[in-house]
């Protein structure tokens, strides 16, 4: 599902225009994306799942191809864990 999709699946069951029902879920993504950039540790909606920030430290690896060294910097990563209901409606 895309978000055009989603947007018009939320507009049709809430009868709302595709441009308001956009501005909502436009909203909606922003406020989870800022409280995440601003050093939330964590983003949790209930019943759906949770995003959470970890800093992964950098790290050295090698270029397969080469061989040679190659330095990875640290930096944050996003892990999304979905909740106990969201797994056993995907499940059923």
């Amino acid at each position: 599902m895309t978000k055009a999709e989603l947007i018009q699946q939320v507009a049709e069951r809430v009868n709302l225009t595709q441009q308001d029902t956009g501005i909502v879920v436009n909203t909606v993504f922003a406020g989870i994306i800022e409280a995440l950039r601003v050093g939330d540790k964590k983003v949790e909606l209930r019943g759906f799942g949770s995003f959470r920030v970890k800093q992964r430290n950098a790290k050295e690896a090698r270029n397969p191809k080469t061989g040679d060294k190659v330095r990875i910097p640290a930096k944050k990563i996003i892990f999304f864990r979905p909740s106990k209901k969201l797994k056993e409606l995907v499940d059923s």
